[in-house]
This record gives C-alpha cells, sequence and structure tokens, in this order.
C-alpha cells in the first residue's frame, strides 16, 4: 500500500510541476488569458481585455506562480532616491518597509505591443494608490529645508499611469517567452495626500504646519516626488512582469508571435 502511495503522490507532483507549479513554466494556456494575434486589425482591443483579465487574475493569485507573494498590498524592502533637478528642489530620500496599497484596482486603458521589437506600451489607471512606510529625508523644497527620518504616507487619486516595458524574446520548452528587461512609467494624478511624521525632530508645530503646506499645494508635493513614485511603481512592475513573463509563455498573449531566431535571426540563450 505504502508503494502505491508513493507512486500516486508522485504522479501527483510530477503532473503539477509540468502545468506550472513550483513556479516552473505553464504548458497549456489558462482560462484567464485571450490569445490575441499580432496580425489582426482589432489586436490591441484583444490585447487590452488580456492584459485586464490577468491584472484581475493578479487579485486571487496565479496558480502556481507562488513567487509573488502579495499584489495589494505590494511590498518593497527599500528605495534610494537623490533629486536636484532644479534650485527649487534638492532632495535625498529613503524609504523603507514599504507598503503599496492600490494596484488590485487597476484599469487597462491600453495595450499595444510593438511588432519591430516586441516591447509594449501600456496604458492603466489606479483610482487611488496609497504608500506607507519609513522615511528619511534630507534636502529643501522650494524654501522649506527638510531634515528628518520618521513614516510617510502619501495617498494618490486617480492615476494615470504610462508603461513602456522592453523586451527580448527566448525560446524554453519549445515556446517563446518575454524576458522583460527594462520598465519605465510616466504619470499624472489628480491629487496627492501625505504627511510626514517627525519632519523636524519633534517640533510639533513646524512640523504640522509643513504638511498642511504640502496637502495645500499638492502638485508642487508631487512635483518634488515624481522620482520617487515612478522609482516606486517600476521597481513593483518590474518584479512582478518579470515573474509572470517567465511563468507564462508569451505564445499564450500572442498566438503569432516569433521565435527570437525568427526575429533576431540568431538564438539567444536563456536569461540568467
Amino acid at each position: 500500500m505504502s508503494v502505491l502511495l508513493a507512486y500516486i503522490m508522485g504522479m501527483a507532483l510530477a503532473i503539477c510541476r509540468v502545468r506550472g507549479h513550483d513556479d516552473g513554466f505553464l504548458t497549456e494556456p489558462p482560462d484567464y488569458i485571450r490569445e490575441c494575434k499580432i496580425a489582426d486589425k482589432n489586436f490591441v482591443n484583444c490585447s487590452t481585455q488580456s492584459i485586464q483579465q490577468l491584472f484581475d487574475k493578479l487579485n486571487d493569485g496565479i496558480p502556481g506562480l507562488n513567487s509573488i507573494k502579495s499584489f495589494d498590498p505590494f511590498h518593497l524592502n527599500r528605495i534610494r532616491i537623490s533629486q536636484g533637478n532644479s534650485n527649487a528642489i534638492n532632495l535625498k530620500v529613503e524609504l523603507a518597509n514599504v507598503k503599496i496599497i492600490g494596484f488590485g484596482h487597476t484599469k487597462v486603458l491600453e495595450s499595444i505591443v510593438y511588432k519591430k521589437d516586441f516591447s509594449w506600451k501600456t496604458t492603466f489607471t489606479l483610482p487611488q494608490m496609497k504608500l506607507q512606510g519609513d522615511y528619511s529625508l534630507f534636502g529643501r523644497i522650494l524654501l522649506i529645508p527638510l531634515n528628518g527620518r520618521g513614516q510617510v504616507f502619501l495617498d494618490a487619486e486617480n492615476m494615470t499611469i504610462t508603461m513602456h516595458t522592453k523586451t527580448r524574446l527566448y525560446t524554453k520548452g519549445n515556446f517563446t517567452f518575454y524576458n522583460v528587461t527594462n520598465c519605465r512609467v510616466d504619470f499624472k494624478m489628480d491629487g496627492l495626500k501625505s504627511y510626514f511624521s517627525n519632519l523636524f525632530n519633534g517640533n510639533k508645530q513646524l512640523e504640522d504646519s509643513t504638511n498642511k503646506f504640502f496637502n495645500d499645494n499638492w502638485r508642487m508635493l508631487a512635483d518634488a516626488l515624481y522620482s520617487v513614485i515612478t522609482q516606486t511603481v517600476e521597481d513593483i512592475l518590474l518584479d512582478v512582469l518579470r515573474k509572470i513573463f517567465h511563468f507564462i509563455p508569451a505564445n499564450y498573449f500572442v498566438s503569432d508571435i516569433p521565435t527570437p531566431e525568427q526575429l533576431y535571426g540568431k538564438t539567444k540563450s536563456k536569461p540568467k
């Protein structure tokens, strides 16, 4: 009996691995992705629906993709940014223990895949994105000198994000895969609420007046923190996209995608 049980368990484990468990890769098309042909005139509409379905599935968790522990909220260990692009803004910011809430409500507006190199342009909205974590900040915004360590809370309203993604195709198990090599984002928003604790080493009156100034002049703060926000979003998306597209073959998104040999003219090795 024990031999039979071991055999059955071994077969079950083997089947799970073939179908995509243990962060291997899928060998059958999943029901949460719509296959599209880039040669079709309605490809952009089809691709937009497919990527929306993918984002929706991330909320529940993609079966077998165990490396993505949580999409909403999403956690980042550390972000470091230095920004000194004008006389008005000169900041050094470090964030740690960062939690971001809101990607579970992503609404995809458009998903474009370029035939030349199979890079992407994806536009989506987030009704709300909240960030909280520990901050260390040194520098100035306009005439306000800033030097503090504490907790930060940011609440962005109605963000529209345009994501530019670079990829290289590679082959694995007779499938074509995307290797996501770069992710760059631009964004705009309709509002930003913020709070920085311990901005002036315990001077509560100055801290409160500065936080009020930031909220009354949120566009100025959004400009000052543009690099911080874009770096945060880019880090999230790059991490998630790399894991997804090493797990799900590109063939299931673009059914007529070429092989690397067809696109580049020579074999491309598996990404490290």
